[in-house]
Order: structure tokens, then C-alpha cells, then sequence
């Protein structure tokens, strides 16, 4: 018996589109979605970072033509200023204190508002609402006035006894004032810390009832390494904001850093240097200094989370 195949339709074989023109197409609209975000990037973030990576080994003052002076800010910086090893200190200071007091903060609120409660759902919110503000200069003049000499904390620690003649005004309280101020914002990673809970499941919490677990073993043993991813993200975040710190500092100190340097964040140095003294090039050295400091922290911290992150699935 003999079998034949009929000739496909030379119509038919015109009409099918080819894999690698669709493939063309798709890619093609995808270029073009993007196109707005890679001229954005280009313009607004790998331009300027590539200028400023220039302009550090230069002398610029804004009104005359940048002069090539090789390492000489980089030297200056390491060598010669004081004040930069100044904002150096106050920064990691802020950053020491501030992060994980945030963080502890914010996981207990969220350990309180995961259990069900009547309200909830306004609890939430009242304790996101300081995050909605953000760090904007009404706030930070706010918080100014409550710490100032006749302010609300002042006069309320009157009251018991502890005058503390104005914490801004204080070298060895001002930079809690900020810190305070960071504190209070912790809606954000709290609302991040709750979404993380909610994925815990019960089953867990209840075998571990079972086997007798008080409170803080279940936490230890059960809460804490399933949460250890978001608290992870949420470091990373606040690690990398904690160093970017300027509004609430130039408002509080009054664009100064006073009182004698005490909250002279590296951001507000790198302003100072920039916009009061013009002096671009030192100010673009000091920008690529602090951008080096991020990676090396952020690359620390994914390094140490090997030990003490665990993921679902995860034999450790």
C-alpha cells in the first residue's frame, strides 16, 4: 500500500508569520516601553554620575573651567579635613544607633498588631501615618520646636526634674533628636515586617505550643528565622536611607551641623562644601567616597546574611 502526502499550500505557508519576525516585533515594542526609562537613566543618573566621577579629580568652582588636579581632593580629604573625619563619625554614629533601633521598633509594633484585635485596621494606619510625611522640612522644623530650650520635651522633663537646657542646643543630645526623629517614622518597614508575619504559617506556632515553647522560644526558634528574610530587606533599605540623611539635619541644626559639629551628617558636609564653599570638585569626591562606603556595608551585609538569613527550603 502506497501512502502520499499532499503538497501544503504554498498561500498557507506565505500567510503563517515567521518565529523570528514575531520575535522582532516584540522585541522591538519592548525597546520602545523602555526607551523612556533607559533616557531618564542616561540623562538623569549615568550622565551625571560620570561627570561627577570626573569633576572629583578636578578643581571646580561652578564659575570657572574645571582644572585637573589629579588625587589632590582624595588626599585633601583623607589627610587634611578635619570635619570630613567629623561627618564621618556622626554619620556611622546615626546609622549604629538609629538603624536597628528603627528596626526593633518596628517589629514590635508589628508583633503587637498581627495578633487580632478590635481596631485594627486603624491601628495600622495611625502607626504608618508618620511615614507618609516622609522626611520634610515641616517635620523636621516640628520636631526643632519640641526640642528646643521652651519646647515640649524640655518642659515636660521639667516637671520631674530633669532640666536639660533644650536638647538641639546640647552636643551630647542633638544627635538623638534626629535619631529620635528616624525612630518615629517607622511605618514603612513595620507594614513590611507585618506582611512577613502573615506569611508564617499557624501550623507552625501551633506545633510549637504543642511541644511546650513559651513565648520566647517560639520567637527565637520559629518567628525569627522565618522573618529573617524581611529583616534582611528592610536593613538593607534602612542601612542604605540612614547614610542619605540630610533634611532633618539641615533643619534641626540649622544648615550647620552645630552645635559644635555634633550633627554634622556627611551629606550635609558634602552640601556645605558644595553649595555654600562651590567647591564641586572636593564636594564630587567626597559623593563617589560615600557611594563606595554604601557598597562596601551593603556587600558586608549579603555577605553576613549566609549566616543568619534562612529561606524557605533552606537545610541550614
Amino acid at each position: 500500500m502506497t501512502v502520499t502526502m499532499s503538497k501544503p499550500d504554498a498561500g498557507a505557508r506565505r500567510a503563517a508569520p515567521r518565529p523570528a519576525k514575531r520575535r522582532e516585533r516584540r522585541d522591538g515594542a519592548a525597546w520602545v516601553f523602555l526607551s523612556p526609562w533607559l533616557v531618564g537613566a542616561a540623562l538623569l543618573t549615568i550622565g551625571p554620575m560620570i561627570a561627577s566621577l570626573i569633576l572629583s579629580f578636578t578643581d571646580y568652582d561652578l564659575f570657572t573651567a574645571p582644572e585637573f588636579i589629579g588625587t589632590a581632593n582624595y588626599e585633601r580629604m583623607f589627610f587634611e579635613d578635619p570635619r570630613f573625619w567629623k561627618s564621618v563619625g556622626v554619620t556611622l554614629n546615626y546609622v549604629l544607633v538609629a538603624v536597628p533601633l528603627k528596626l526593633a521598633v518596628a517589629l514590635g509594633i508589628a508583633l503587637l498588631l498581627n495578633r487580632p484585635r478590635k481596631g485594627q485596621g486603624f491601628y495600622r494606619s495611625a502607626f504608618y501615618a508618620p511615614s507618609l510625611l516622609g522626611a520634610s522640612v515641616a517635620v523636621a522644623i516640628v520636631w526643632r520646636t519640641l526640642f528646643s530650650n521652651d519646647g515640649v520635651v524640655d518642659n515636660t522633663l521639667g516637671v520631674f526634674g530633669l532640666d536639660l537646657g533644650g536638647w538641639i542646643s546640647n552636643p551630647s543630645l542633638a544627635l538623638y533628636v534626629l535619631v529620635s526623629l528616624t525612630v518615629w517614622q517607622f511605618g514603612a518597614p513595620m507594614v513590611i515586617f507585618l506582611a512577613g508575619l502573615k506569611q508564617i504559617p499557624s501550623e507552625l506556632y501551633d506545633a510549637a505550643s504543642v511541644d511546650g515553647a513559651g513565648k520566647w522560644r517560639t520567637f527565637w526558634s520559629v518567628t525569627w528565622p522565618l522573618l529573617s528574610p524581611v529583616l534582611f530587606f528592610n536593613l538593607v533599605l534602612e542601612m542604605i536611607g540612614a547614610f542619605q540623611s540630610f533634611t532633618s539635619a539641615y533643619v534641626v541644626s540649622g544648615g550647620r551641623g552645630g552645635p559644635i559639629d555634633s550633627t554634622l551628617f556627611f551629606t550635609l558636609y558634602l552640601y556645605d562644601r558644595a553649595f555654600t564653599a562651590f567647591d564641586m570638585g572636593y564636594a564630587s569626591a567626597m559623593a563617589w567616597f560615600l557611594l563606595i562606603v554604601i557598597a562596601i556595608v551593603t556587600a558586608l551585609i549579603f555577605r553576613s546574611s549566609r549566616s543568619w538569613v534562612h529561606y524557605s527550603g533552606d537545610d541550614r
